[in-house]
């Protein structure tokens, strides 16, 4: 619907003829433009912008679309008037800049307040051409075609307007000239905009052109201002001429092409007088409008030179009045530094003596304050400390660190010979090294011992908090070796300088006590010797400001604050000073590890000195070991015996079971016993005898070292009374049993003469990063590594915690938040382990992480006999709808500990959400941010989600982990554990993987995938 129109009234400035420059183009239709005579506005009104914005107050609070800011234009960055239009966001708005009609969008920032001086109404308008309307089905290339070409008559170029009507919302409807072409028609003949049914828009107008011919007397007829003034023979003249004839031509000549001209046409029937009257009025009416238009410029001239001159003298009071006010202040000031001036001298000694004692009392503390805290004491003393009395390089090092190479390399030749022949004469050659070594070590030791290196190494570390306090970070150490003497000669030239100082002071003082002394006996009435003042030692005003410059001149001397240039040899000296400390501390290291390392190979040359280890112990335990397995072995027969008989009992089958559980402990104890002696044989073969497994290969040393310490040739799985366990994995042997009160599997894989090697060197590697920390690695314990006699098997030994897993705890009994963050907590300590040792998991899922006791969480083993990638790509890396392999993984990249802590991730989130329904993105990570859980630990999972994802360290330490409280240590074998209820489901039998996946989940054990 288009604006409400008002119809132009002839005593209304709607008829008026103003020229105006364009400024700015809408539409077809409708452009901007300023009055031609407010060039000086704008240019008054753009200073005053540029003054006020700059330092204008922010806006705050919901803006008012009524009210006028100034707005930073974004192309050339100055300040214009503009009004609110619409709210983008918070932070973003539609202006329009009223004074010349565009609009753009900025932001909050660039609107500010202006004064209310600047609070008037827009210098430029908003104009529609009269009579004509857009068509309803323009497309968007013709409006914009239509826009260009409507600016190309307008834009920047004089325009004269007559006004005709004026919208509601303050649009001016307009007919225009420029150089004599009628712009409007000009739009129609090109197709940009088509007649309207009635003048304006539409017929939406409050008085039409009807109305105005037949109630002539409703409405007059329309003339230019100029016609009302008052004197004009024309305002007199008959109305009916004046509506028939001379308002006829008169909307020829002001009105153009309007629709009531056509209506006057119609007139043509009336008497031919009448038309001869009107076109003689007409003319007339042509001359006088001339020279009304001369006169009116005349006037218009005068006019602007008056209110330009009336500026002039505006400007010249307001000048005037400042310099009047400033005179006034400069009187003010001048009136009250008189009477200030005579109320101090009249107070001036009393004062002056006043200020004095204070300064004196002043520098008293000064000097005190000085004398305690000392001027480069601490580095000079710093100086003297690394310069005399350091540890320096003990005389036998040398020669001993020699002896230390030829004997570690006689050593490795040994480890490395296989030839038995070689074996005694790299042996002899050894211990001729060793017996070498050993006077040295003694020599070294007595010469170590005479110097006080823990003493020294206790000040050195002192001296380096102290100085770190006080001059903090170190800086490149220059190589110049007179750094500590350039420090000694600043120190002097600085101390003489506020020497210097201090001793101009005292004789400042001294003078004046002086003279002091001198008026006492000018004043001393009983005195007989008769003084005269003019006499005395000198002039005590010169003395009383020498006493006050000198005390100045010291208060002000601070030695605590340096020149760059000072600060500069400051930081030398330090550095130079933290160097030496370093490089004293690093030889003192050195000396203490060699000590130590020393001690040792003393001690243990002196234990083992002409003889050399032997297995005996290790051969007595074997066959202790053999025996029991012979007599676990019978007693296995005759239950086996006793249970095929028609006529067993039951109490002597009891009996003979309990016997069997007897020696099974006792073996397990003798095997244990066995591992103790392999770890004294090890150590021995590492450090001091590598030839023992040449000299005894029938021990099997190096097998036992090569598996971490797992292997066990005396356990054999046929000795343990194991249950098989099919219905947990249909891939490889899978059996419990129980050792010591405690359940454990044996997990079997199939291994050949290529895999059995790659297959106990992870084992021996997860192994080793358990062993860092052992029970509070949170890993699952690897127990023993056995080998099958009668089958290419290996098994491998770990605890079995029945329905401790996650899938089985959620599937009972769901984690609380506590509970989760506790368990998670374990399992990045255990991640943390593997991931220092350079072990990526690669098979972390729900079957495979375990809560044990509902609080500590361990991390389970993997199929060591795939790679991390093939472990990654497995079925079980899945739980419910929610996929643990990370994107880069879908996308070929290898296995990382940022797939692991991706799967980490997926768990935590799972575990939080619960039964709450998530969406699966694209790249398979979950929306996170829909889900309700706490902010802080989905801040957490958000960064294990992300590309740069957090490592397990730094999950560790983030603030869902650190109010938890600390995980106690794991359960292993030998403890207790309360198993939960196991969970049984349907089983699937699709394909052999996925039967791993589920009876994993049924059972809750470790995985065998």
């Amino acid at each position: 619907m288009n604006p409400v129109m008002v119809s132009v009234d002839e005593g209304t400035e709607y008829s008026k003829v103003e020229d105006v420059v364009g400024c700015h183009v809408e539409d077809a239709i409708t452009f901007w433009a300023q009055a031609i005579n407010s060039v000086n506005d704008l240019l008054q009104l753009s200073c005053a912008l540029a003054e006020a914005c700059p330092r204008a107050n922010a806006t705050f609070g919901k803006l008012d679309f009524n009210k006028i800011y100034g707005g930073c234009f974004s192309e050339d960055r100055c300040w214009y008037r503009c009004m609110v239009q619409h709210m983008i966001s918070n932070e973003k708005y539609q202006v329009l800049y009223i004074d010349y009609g565009n609009s753009e969008i900025i932001n909050r920032s660039e609107i500010v307040e202006i004064p209310e001086n600047l609070q008037y109404p827009s210098v430029a308008k908003r104009y529609r051409l009269w009579g004509l309307q857009l068509p309803a089905n323009q497309s968007l290339n013709m409006f914009d075609q239509g826009k260009k070409f409507l600016g190309s008559l307008v834009f920047e170029k004089a325009v004269k307007i007559r006004q005709k009507a004026k919208q509601k919302d303050g649009v001016i409807v307009v007919q225009a000239e420029c150089e004599k072409v009628d712009i409007g028609e000009e739009v129609a003949k090109a197709g940009f905009a088509e007649k309207s049914r009635t003048p304006g828009s539409t017929g939406n107008v409050e008085m039409k052109e009807d109305d105005m011919q037949n109630q002539p007397k409703k409405m007059k007829a329309l003339s230019p201002p100029w016609l009302n003034r008052a004197g004009r023979a024309l305002c007199n003249r008959p109305r009916e001429l004046l509506v028939s004839g001379a308002a006829a031509e008169r909307n020829e000549v002001f009105a153009g092409n309007r629709m009531f001209l056509t209506k006057e046409k119609k007139v043509a029937s009336a008497p031919v007088l009448n038309r001869s009257l009107a076109c003689v009025g007409g003319q007339n009416l042509a001359v006088e409008n001339g020279s009304f238009e001369e006169e009116k410029e005349g006037l218009r001239k005068e006019n602007v030179n008056l209110l330009r001159r009336r500026k002039e003298l505006e400007l010249e009071v307001e000048c005037l009045k400042g310099e009047l006010k400033v005179c006034g202040r400069e009187k003010e000031a001048s009136r009250k530094a008189t009477e200030h001036l005579k109320e101090t001298l009249h107070n001036y000694i009393g004062t002056k003596m006043r200020n004095l004692a204070a300064n004196v009392k002043v520098l008293k503390e000064f000097r005190h304050t000085k004398k305690i805290t000392g001027f480069g004491e601490q580095l000079s003393q710093a100086i003297t400390l690394v310069t005399e009395g350091n540890i320096t390089v003990p005389c036998s090092l040398k020669k001993l660190q020699e002896l230390w190479t030829e004997y570690d390399l006689a050593q490795e030749m040994i480890q490395l010979c296989k030839n038995m022949d070689e074996k005694d004469e790299l042996i002899i050659k050894r211990n001729g090294v060793q017996q070498n070594l050993y006077s040295a070590v003694k020599e070294f030791i007595l010469e170590v011992d005479q110097l006080f290196i823990c003493e020294r190494s206790n000040v050195l570390q002192g001296l380096s908090v102290s100085l770190g306090a006080v001059y903090g970070q170190v800086c490149e150490v220059s190589d110049s070796e007179d750094v500590f003497q350039r420090f000694f000669k600043w120190k002097h030239a600085k101390m003489e300088e506020f020497v210097n100082v201090k001793r101009n002071t005292d004789a400042a003082l001294q003078v004046l006590t002086d003279l002091f002394s001198s008026i006492l006996k000018c004043f001393d009435l009983t005195s007989e010797v008769s003084s005269d003042l003019e006499e005395g030692p000198g002039n005590v005003d010169e003395a009383l400001k020498d006493v006050e410059l000198s005390i100045c001149r010291e208060l002000k001397t601070d030695l605590t604050e340096h020149s760059e240039k000072e600060k500069g040899i400051i930081r030398s000296t330090y550095s130079r000073v933290m160097h030496k400390v370093r490089q004293e501390q690093n030889l003192i290291t050195v000396i203490q590890k060699t000590y130590s390392a020393s001690v040792e190979f003393k001690e243990q040359a002196e234990k083992w000195m002409g003889r050399r280890p032997n297995i005996d112990n290790l051969l007595s335990i074997k066959k202790m070991v053999k025996s029991l397995k012979v007599q676990l072995r019978w007693k296995l027969t005759e239950k086996n015996n006793l249970e095929e008989s028609d006529d067993y009992s039951e109490l002597e089958i009891t009996r003979t079971k309990e016997e069997i559980a007897v020696l099974r402990n006792k073996l397990v104890q003798e095997i244990y016993k066995e591992q103790e002696e392999y770890e004294k044989l090890a150590y021995l073969v590492q450090k001091w005898f590598p030839e023992l497994p040449l000299l005894y290969p029938e021990a099997g040393i190096l097998s036992y070292m090569n598996s971490g310490g797992l292997l066990s040739q005396s356990l054999e799985r046929d000795l343990l009374d194991a249950e098989p366990m099919k219905k947990l994995s249909t891939k490889r042997p899978l059996v419990c049993s129980e050792i010591q009160d405690q359940k454990v599997l044996l997990k079997g894989y199939s291994v050949d003469v290529s895999s059995e090697a790659k297959v106990i060197e992870r084992i021996a590697k997860y192994h080793r990063a358990w062993d860092q920390q052992k029970e509070k690695s949170s890993l699952l314990q690897l127990l023993f590594l056995l080998f099958c006699k009668s089958d290419p098997l290996v098994y491998l030994m770990v605890p079995y915690y029945p329905g401790a897993s996650l899938i089985a705890i959620q599937a009972d009994a769901p984690l609380t938040l506590e509970e989760t963050l506790k368990v998670m907590k374990g399992v990045a300590e255990g991640l943390q382990i593997l991931h220092g040792a350079n072990i990526v998991h690669g098979s972390l899922h729900g079957n495979n992480v375990f809560a044990v006791n509902r609080k500590e969480g361990i991390v389970g083993d993997f199929d060591f006999s795939k790679s991390e990638e093939q472990r990654a790509a497995a079925n079980t890396m899945v739980i419910g709808t929610l996929s643990l392999v990370s994107p880069e993984l879908k996308m070929g990249q290898p296995a990382s500990p940022a797939s692991d802590m991706y799967a980490y991730g997926c768990l935590l989130f799972w575990l939080c959400v619960q039964n709450q329904e998530f969406v699966i993105k694209e790249d398979g990570t979950p929306e996170v941010d829909v889900v309700g859980m706490d902010d802080k630990v989905k801040s957490l999972i958000l960064n294990l989600f992300c590309c740069n994802r957090l490592t397990a360290e730094q999950v560790l330490r983030d603030d869902c982990f650190l109010l938890v409280d600390a995980v106690p240590v794991p359960s292993q074998l030998g403890e207790e554990h309360k198993p939960c209820e196991e969970h049984d489901s349907e089983k699937n039998d699709e394909e052999e993987d996925a039967v791993d996946a589920v009876n994993s989940e049924k059972n809750a054990v470790n995985p065998t995938q």
